[in-house]
């Protein structure tokens, strides 16, 4: 993903969940906290729920501050295009407060931890470090990885090799994030954003509490 000057994000399933998490992470940066970036959560009418479910993940997992660095709009295209267009005067008019220039984000930071490789394996899988006590960005990132393994066993060739290898990715952390994890696929299982047309849908991973 190219992280500019702003984004709308469509319905999708557990990949457009690692990408929300991905931006969010970059954002709940404490050196982002001032940094106007316009971001959207948006798609045709009918997609309440799903979006409805992210949100309440994020709350959850997140706290309020990541939800306040995104507005959800549906079945309003022209009303996501004026809070695009007002995000991105916000935009210019703060880099020109700070002599910054208009074509790069300069003073975005992107944190190592959203620029190293992850490898859904299951021992890294297994190995995430999801919990309360951890920086929220940091468990953002923990998390996106968590998202990117489940994409991987659903429909990534070095990941359903994986899964029919060694069984269900196990994906550990606090007992509360975990239940809002479940939750959220769950969901996700329910609208049918977790297979092929066509196909029934077997889990590529079980969520453990840890205490």
């Amino acid at each position: 993903m190219r992280v500019g000057h702003g984004i709308v994000v469509c319905p999708g399933g557990a990949g457009t969940v690692e990408e929300i998490l991905y931006l969010l992470g970059i954002l709940l940066h404490p050196g982002n906290a001032d940094l106007p970036y316009p971001l959207v959560f948006t798609g045709p009418r009918g997609s309440e729920a799903y979006f409805a479910h992210i949100d309440e993940f994020i709350g959850a997992t997140l706290g309020p501050a990541a939800q306040a660095r995104y507005t959800v709009i549906v079945g309003e295209p022209a009303q996501v295009a004026r809070h695009m267009q007002a995000g991105m005067q916000e935009v210019r008019e703060y880099r020109k407060s700070i002599s910054d220039a208009y074509y790069f984000n300069w003073h975005l930071t992107i944190d190592h931890e959203f620029q190293r490789p992850f490898l859904p394996t299951h021992q890294n899988m297994h190995g995430l470090a999801i919990h309360s006590a951890q920086p929220v960005h940091l468990r953002a990132a923990n998390l996106r990885r968590a998202f990117s393994g489940i994409v991987a066993g659903n429909v990534k060739d070095h990941g359903i090799r994986a899964i029919e290898q060694h069984g269900p990715f196990e994906i550990r952390g606090d007992a509360a994030i975990m239940r809002r994890m479940d939750t959220l696929l769950t969901s996700f299982v329910a609208q049918q954003r977790m297979k092929l047309p066509g196909s029934g849908y077997v889990p590529c991973y079980r969520v453990i509490a840890v205490a």
